[in-house]
Parts: structure tokens; C-alpha cells; sequence
């Protein structure tokens, strides 16, 4: 585990690293919009700034607005219902040339006052970004391959030859108790992490790994549709990478939706792990290789393997799908800050994921941090694992 660096310098990496994604974007395509329920590729280069800005210098230290339009505009991100989408266009968007300026003086202020902004506030604004540098990467993924640069290091990374299809070993979990959540005063977290409580949990086995696409493929070739990142080409499949399409890893997890994790499951006899449940299975677990920014996609499921019987990559290579709804903790309470982080998606409709995906950077590998996605969102970097009974 890296030091933690202090909250000024953790706020300057954050910004070279979601600055370093829309370097990525070819100028002609800023107005893009690659994922029909989300915003304009434009809207993001100015979110993170009006976010921070809001936060920090509107509600912190009540500094005067001298833009209160973009402060309004770039202040919230969408998450329609399924068939709601967007009707906007690129006019309706300002010029690139303003939404830079606005960046650039939001920036400017903002770090004259560091010193005096409360030690929370600053490490929302930090988390919100590189939440985005992961959020704004899905969108990339989408965006075609013409309209983005790849950096140096486009490909997953290092690929040992594929070990086909295998049943994984399944490991037995006693029963005992999960530690769910954080106390006060035990570090920042985000409200719905709050508050600390401990659920019984009965024996289980889990998986030691992932579902690969490997014996994935066996479900599609049953009938199933195939999942979303898979292109197929001619008699074979491809998977979609970030920067290209290449042969169908059988080796490295299955990005999927909750809905096919979950039908996926139950057509092998199986289920999803419940929050509480991946607590148990991932204490003591190694995380995977493949997390904060190191590859671009992801790696095989026994990359990682260390040589003994634990189940590998809980944390890293891809986000883990559960069955717990997203809802909140015993004595949660929205931060005054920012109400609409959790409480709007406590509707039954979003589930949570644990773990950690290649994009996800290293803060969020503390074991309370909570993700959640709709069920048929297929876009994010996530995978499952199964469990018996």
C-alpha cells in the first residue's frame, strides 16, 4: 500500500489523471456523445471543475461566482431510466475555448485557497474526480476507435496463452460475521459507507475465481445473448478493448450485466454473492495486478495467483456484481455537502458491486467503499464470481 499522499498534491495527480483522459479525445469529437444515457464528452471537461468549484469555493469558503451558468450547467450528471434518453445537441453546448477558460480560473482560485478548505471537502473533491477518471473511461470505451488516441500503453498488458475453459474450484467460507460499513472517526469514507454494523453470515463456498468469457461462451452458445463488450466477427468472437478489438480472451473475466451475472448463475445452479458475503470471502484475499490505471482492460482470471487456495482477484480486474440492493446503512445520513451522492439511488433499482476494476484507483480499495450500477447497465467493468448453496 502506497502512503497516502497530502490532500493538496492527491488533488493535482487527480486532475493530471482525468486531464490525461481527454487528451485521448481527438478535438472533433469532444462533442460526442458515445453513451446514449450519458452526457456530451464536453460536459465532463467542464463537471469536474464546476463540482469542485461548487463545493470548494461556492460552499466552503463563499467565494463569489463569476459564472454562475456553467456553475448551474455542469453541476449534475444523468442517470435516465431505460428508454429516457437525452435529446440534446452539440449547440446547445458552449465553445471548447469557454469551458477551458472556466476550467482554468476555477483551478486558479481554488488552489489559492487550499489551506483554508476543510480536510473532508477536499478529499470529496478528490474521489469525485478519479471516481470520473473510471466513469469517463466507460465512456471512452464507447467512443470509436478513430476519435481517440491511444497512449503508449494501449493493450491489456503481458497475456500468457489462454487456458480455455475450466471449472473453478469452489472454497468453503465458515460462517461468522461481516464488517460492514465504517465507524466515525475511523478515516473519510462516503455516506453510505456510514455506519459501522456487523451482519451474521452462514457457511458459503465461493468461487477462487471470476466467471471468464470462456465458460461464459458456453451459456452463449446455449442460447444466451452475448454480453456487451463482445463484437462478433465471422465464426468467432472478438472482445472490444479500449483501443482495438482482438480475439475473445477465454481466460479473463466476463464483463456482464447484473442481469445476465444473475441468469448466468441460476443456469448453473448457482447464485450471486450478497454484499455481506463478498466481506467475508475477501478478507485476507490478494488483490489483483490489474487495478489504478495499470491496464486498460482486463487480464486473465489466474494472473494473480499466488499458489494458495483463496479466491483471487476480489479487489482489481474488474468490479463484482452482488445481490444486495444499494441501500442504506443503519444511521445513515446524507452529507449536507452533497445530499443527491446516495439517497437518490436507494430506490431499488441500482445493486452494489465490490472491488475494483483496472480503472479504479487505489483509495477506493478500503473494504467499505460501496459501488452501484443498474441492473442492465452494460458499459461498466463489471464482473461476478458464484457461490454454493
Amino acid at each position: 500500500m502506497r502512503t497516502p499522499l497530502e490532500p493538496g498534491r492527491a488533488l493535482q495527480q487527480a486532475r493530471q489523471q482525468t486531464d490525461a483522459l481527454f487528451r485521448m479525445v481527438r478535438p472533433g469529437s469532444l462533442y460526442a456523445r458515445p453513451i446514449g444515457e450519458r452526457h456530451r464528452i464536453v460536459f465532463y471537461l467542464g463537471h469536474m471543475d464546476a463540482f469542485d468549484w461548487n463545493l470548494i469555493a461556492r460552499y466552503a469558503l463563499d467565494v463569489p461566482a463569476f459564472h454562475q451558468g456553467f456553475d448551474r450547467l455542469f453541476a449534475f450528471g444523468i442517470d435516465p431510466p431505460p428508454g429516457e434518453l437525452p435529446s440534446d445537441q452539440p449547440t446547445d453546448w458552449p465553445a471548447l475555448a469557454e469551458v477551458e477558460h472556466y476550467q482554468q480560473r476555477t483551478r486558479e482560485t481554488i488552489d489559492q485557497r487550499l489551506d483554508d478548505v476543510p480536510e473532508q471537502l477536499l478529499h470529496v473533491a478528490i474521489e469525485h474526480r478519479l471516481m470520473h477518471a473510471e466513469t469517463f473511461a466507460y465512456i471512452l470505451h464507447q467512443l470509436e476507435y478513430g476519435k481517440k488516441v491511444a497512449p503508449h500503453q494501449g493493450r491489456p498488458g503481458w497475456r500468457p496463452a489462454d487456458h480455455g475453459v475450466y471449472r473453478t474450484e469452489f472454497l468453503p467460507i465458515p460462517a461468522g460475521l461481516a464488517n460492514l460499513g465504517l465507524t466515525s472517526g475511523g478515516g473519510f469514507g462516503w455516506d453510505n459507507e456510514f455506519q459501522a454494523h456487523t451482519v451474521e453470515v452462514p457457511a458459503f463456498s465461493v468461487a477462487q475465481y471470476k466467471v471468464t468469457n470462456g465458460e461464459y461462451l458456453e451459456y452463449v452458445r446455449e442460447g444466451a445473448d452475448p454480453p456487451f463488450f463482445w463484437a462478433g466477427r465471422g465464426a468467432g468472437w472478438l472482445f472490444r478493448g479500449m483501443f482495438s478489438e482482438y480475439p475473445l480472451p477465454l481466460d479473463a473475466p466476463v464483463y456482464a450485466t447484473h442481469e445476465q451475472a444473475t441468469a448466468y448463475a441460476r443456469w448453473r445452479g448457482l447464485r450471486l454473492p450478497s454484499e455481506a458475503e463478498y466481506d467475508r470471502a475477501a478478507r485476507q484475499a490478494p488483490r489483483s495486478s490489474n487495478l489504478n490505471f495499470r491496464y486498460w482492460d482486463p487480464i486473465p482470471v489466474t494472473a494473480d495467483d499466488d499458489g494458495t487456495r483463496r479466491p483471487m482477484q476480489l479487489a482489481g480486474n474488474g468490479w463484482e456484481w452482488t445481490s444486495t440492493v444499494f441501500a442504506p446503512f443503519p444511521g445513515f445520513t446524507p452529507f449536507p455537502f452533497y445530499p443527491n451522492y446516495s439517497a437518490p439511488f436507494f430506490d431499488g433499482a441500482h445493486y452494489v458491486l465490490k472491488g475494483a476494476s483496472p480503472r479504479t484507483a487505489e483509495c477506493f480499495l478500503r473494504p467499505s467503499f460501496r459501488n452501484w450500477f443498474r441492473p442492465s447497465y452494460p458499459y461498466v467493468y463489471a464482473t461476478f464470481r458464484l457461490v454454493n448453496p
